[in-house]
């Protein structure tokens, strides 16, 4: 009998971390004992590896048998740590000969010997990388997933009798070479074509300005009059995301188990969708094992809240910090953990309680203090990282009788790549590459604005009293205006529109 030491992994966050697996057996009491901070489900390993090495035609040892998970003042959790256990069981008791040193095993194992999935394949394969390994031995359902990283031989195992059969060279496993393509992937999720949406044309052109910019925006209207609809369409103009940001995207959905199994690449732009009751946890992210919340599932995508005033007003205060940079910081009395945060916030809400405050056509039942107290719900430094904010009103029947057909969402979509394009020059490449995330320098830099438009500015800032936050987003959203007619200043036109989407019936 001899000490075996295997590699295997850890997701912290987002990223992996090696963990060395050793098993030493030796005379004694028969047992298994796992040291080095395990939690209940590594714990619960012992009788999954038993069964399984038993069910795969080898010997389990009636000895004493020791496995430490180092480095041992890390927490462990979860049964990805399963197969590496297993593998150095057969290695120390001599039932298996083969130099794993360059090697990294994942994989839970179910008692009849079956490699099942693992969340956060991507992520530790990705460390395999970074720290040298050659190889890596993934459940067979994973093999897609673990294939999106560049310079790693992934082998997909099905079972640990099939593995013992390719670590003693009698039947070898071919490596998977073909990663996923964007044909392989799924849709996630369905968005509604704006070709479909009546009316409410200031309110699309508004859209088309938030998704060419990446502004955050907030739709105020009564109910029935198509904010959710409206909303539900940004998806199907969204600009398609670059290989590096469905890389992102895919690591964050496979650490939170989210990743379908047929969908081992996401190349749609993220639409997630909380109800207001959603907790602290799942819209920033935590856990006793930190996992990624509403804001970080929406990354490079939109996180859309409907009914905007009725989400708890602690709950609404924690986008501040996201909004403004792009990240969420969950920490722990084991130390900070960093998700990544750049969404697009895209809000819908009635303008008092009853709904119906300043319709046309149903009275509003609630009292002046109602709608002020309502409206307050929402706090100013919250609406202040707000770019767009846009009047819903109700839908008359001669627009949803009509059975002509609107701009459809194919040639917006064309007219919001193209004002990408031109951010993406401006920006050097960086990604990713948009008019919202400028800085102040940025903004001076690029948001230039011709001498007819300053008395305009002006006005605006007095009137609006805006902040020099409010300032600077008025700018933004100008500048994307002007992107989108291909103009290199920003005009006097350009610029009353930008003016127009700040808030009026929510301050």
């Amino acid at each position: 009998m001899a000490l075996a030491k295997v590699n295997a992994a850890a997701v912290v966050g987002l990223d992996g971390k090696l963990i060395e697996v050793e098993v030493d057996i030796s005379s004694g009491l028969p047992g298994m004992t796992i040291v080095g901070l395990p939690d209940t489900g590594v714990q619960e390993a012992r009788e999954r590896v038993r069964a399984a090495v038993r069910n795969s035609g080898c010997v389990f040892p009636t000895r004493r048998i020791t496995v430490n998970l180092a480095p041992a003042d890390l927490r462990k959790e979860g049964p990805a740590y399963d197969l590496p256990i297993a593998v150095g069981l057969l290695l120390s008791s001599e039932q298996l000969t083969a130099d794993v040193s360059r090697t990294l095993f994942l994989g839970e194992l179910s008692l009849d010997g079956t490699v099942r999935h693992t969340n956060g394949i991507l992520a530790m394969v990705a460390l395999a990388r970074e720290r040298g390994l050659l190889t890596v031995i993934v459940p067979a359902v994973d093999a897609r997933e673990a294939s999106l990283i560049d310079g790693v031989s992934v082998v997909p195992v099905a079972s640990l009798s099939e593995l013992i059969g390719h670590l003693r060279g009698v039947s070898p496993i071919p490596a998977c070479v073909a990663p996923p393509s964007e044909e392989d992937a799924l849709p996630l999720w369905n968005a509604t074509d704006l070709t479909h949406v009546k009316g409410q044309e200031h309110a699309k052109r508004a859209l088309e300005v938030a998704a060419a910019g990446g502004h955050n925006m907030v739709m105020v209207g009564p109910p029935g009059s198509g904010k959710t609809m409206l909303a539900r369409a940004l998806p199907s103009i969204f600009p398609r995301m670059a290989m590096e940001e469905c890389l992102e995207v895919t690591k964050i959905y496979s650490v939170g188990g989210l990743l379908p199994p047929d969908t081992p690449l996401i190349t749609q732009r993220p639409f997630r969708s909380p109800h207001y009751t959603i907790s602290h946890a799942g819209l920033v992210g935590g856990g006793r094992w930190p996992r990624p919340g509403e804001i970080s599932l929406s990354h490079r995508g939109v996180l859309f809240l409907d009914e905007f005033a009725e989400f708890g007003h602690n709950t609404l205060e924690v986008l501040r910090q996201p909004l403004e940079d792009r990240v969420v910081t969950i920490s722990r009395a084991q130390g900070s953990v960093t998700f990544p945060a750049s969404f697009m916030l895209v809000a819908a809400m009635n303008p008092c309680p009853c709904g119906y405050y300043g319709d046309s056509v149903k009275e509003c039942r609630c009292s002046s203090a109602e709608v002020t107290r309502y409206n307050k719900r929402i706090s100013g430094p919250l609406l202040d990282r707000i770019d767009i904010f846009v009047d819903v009103p109700r839908v008359e029947y001669e627009k949803l009788a009509d059975d002509r057909q609107g701009e459809g969402s194919d040639s917006v979509r064309a007219r919001v790549e193209a004002a990408r394009q031109i951010q993406r020059q401006r920006f050097d490449g960086r990604v990713p590459a948009c008019n919202a995330d400028a800085t102040a320098v940025e903004v001076k830099e690029f948001c230039r604005v011709e001498p007819s438009a300053q008395g305009l500015l002006r006005t605006a800032m007095k009137q609006l009293s805006l902040s020099a936050r409010g300032f600077h987003r008025i700018l933004k959203v100008g500048r994307t205006i002007a992107d989108l007619e291909g103009s290199e200043l920003i005009r006097s036109h350009h610029l009353a529109e930008a003016v127009q989407y700040r808030p009026r019936t929510v301050s």
